[in-house]
């Protein structure tokens, strides 16, 4: 009862202050124009008579960056690594050690909440975009697979959550964290398949990329929804992505009931 409270009071806060939603999330869709053109000039100027690049052929590539926009919404979490950090920092974490209330399940509510009240201001940009390049997608996948993409997007918050949520706590150890998390988002940038699908690399590249849980941040939501990865590769994908959540839910905790223990803070 008491997070349920924290989630309600969170939500009807931004849905006070943040009606910028829905302008900033069409914005967000205006970089795939650049995408579209690229890649365009890419499969015309091919003259090997070759219709795909490992496996993705054009519309197939459009749809992958549409939908890692769908799950980066999901696991993005921008701010917090940083705002952990600098509660640490200027002792303001205080708070959450003289009250009842654990720190991780009150900004993990606080996310949830902003989460929520983004999905339901943004879902009509969502909706128009997809619309508008509906011609990109060659259907909507079978009922199992597509709860395998809803499963791995919920995850995906969760993972991304917590895996942010473990590096703001590297605050209890070192006094600034800020370079840590600049080389953290420009390899989750790059790793996580944002910027193509990870199945491009050549060599052994894919395989290394798809070991470490970045692929779940955007890569693997996407791959599952176009049916790149099907069968027993799904269900082993889910469960992996899985362990990467509970592994960063423990790593957090461990770390902040260990940060609490060497931690010092001074004044009212």
């Amino acid at each position: 009862m008491l997070y349920f409270t924290i989630l309600r009071i969170s939500i009807v806060e931004r849905l006070a202050y943040r009606v910028d939603f829905a302008l900033g999330t069409l914005m967000r869709f205006l970089p795939i124009m650049t995408q579209i053109f690229l890649w365009d000039a890419i499969f015309r100027g091919m003259t090997s008579g070759t219709s795909a690049i490992a496996g993705y052929k054009y519309h197939d590539l459009i749809a992958y960056y549409l939908l890692t926009m769908v799950s980066r919404a999901f696991s993005s979490m921008p701010g917090l690594a940083s705002s952990i950090a600098r509660d640490i920092r200027d002792g303001t974490i205080k708070k959450y050690l003289l009250q009842p209330v654990n720190m991780l399940s009150f900004v993990l509510m606080s996310r949830m909440a902003h989460k929520l009240v983004y999905y339901a201001v943004a879902t009509g940009p969502f909706a128009l975009v997809f619309w508008i390049c509906r011609e990109y997608f060659s259907g909507w996948p079978d009922p199992w697979t597509l709860l395998a993409f809803i499963a791995s997007l919920l995850m995906s918050f969760l993972l991304g959550f917590f895996l942010e949520a473990t590096l703001g706590m590297i605050g209890f150890w070192f006094l600034e964290v800020s370079s840590l998390l600049f080389v953290y988002m420009l390899v989750s940038f790059f790793f996580s398949g944002q910027m193509f699908p990870l199945d491009m690399m050549p060599s052994y590249w894919p395989t290394v990329m798809k070991i470490i849980p970045l692929q779940y941040l955007a890569y693997f939501p996407a791959a599952v929804f176009l049916q790149k990865v099907t069968g027993a590769a799904l269900a082993w994908g889910l469960a992996v992505e899985a362990f990467w959540v509970v592994f960063f839910y423990l790593s957090a905790r461990t770390m902040f009931f260990y940060g609490v223990r060497r931690y010092s803070a001074y004044g009212g």
